[in-house]
């Protein structure tokens, strides 16, 4: 279900071509790697946090974690990740699938600066056997982000 709210969404804008369903699993972001021969970076992780009442989900670089400086900073509240149980009745969509595209409303949508080293990202479209190969610029319009966000810890090296 989540898989065709997801695509009736994409859809709608124009993206439906852009949906792959590999025959393995993408619910991890190894996984998702491997199945779309891409680097572990372009696959665009989301995680769902609560504000309070509200679900806030953050697309960010599939390596990246969440600094909590600097998510407290730029939200004025901690980083509440939702618990697992939990995530598809706020977001619409399940653990592995979770994705800004088909989602409840209500929920705001975040990039988070760690995706603009990619010219082409790769989301989950609604369950752990698809993706959504999207340009930023494509990211940005489909999704109906709110803007970009820098709340991930910069990589060392």
């Amino acid at each position: 279900m989540s898989l065709e709210k997801a695509k009736k969404h994409l859809e709608s804008k124009g993206c439906l071509d852009h949906v792959i369903e590999p025959e393995v699993a993408t619910g991890t972001v190894a996984e998702a790697a491997a199945a779309l021969g891409v680097e572990p970076g372009m696959i665009a992780k989301t995680l769902s946090f609560l504000q309070g009442d509200k679900a806030v989900l953050i697309l960010v670089e599939g390596d990246a974690k969440v600094d909590n400086h600097k998510y407290k900073d730029t939200f004025h509240t901690k980083a509440k990740m939702i618990p697992y149980d939990e995530v598809e009745h706020w977001v619409g969509h399940a653990p592995g699938g979770v994705c800004p595209f088909g989602i409840n409303e209500g929920v705001e949508v975040w990039l988070d600066e760690s995706l603009r080293k990619f010219e082409t990202v790769y989301p989950a479209a609604g369950n752990d056997h698809s993706a959504v190969k999207l340009t930023l610029p494509e990211l940005e319009e489909v999704c109906n982000a709110q803007g970009w966000v820098d709340v991930c810890k910069t990589p060392e090296g």
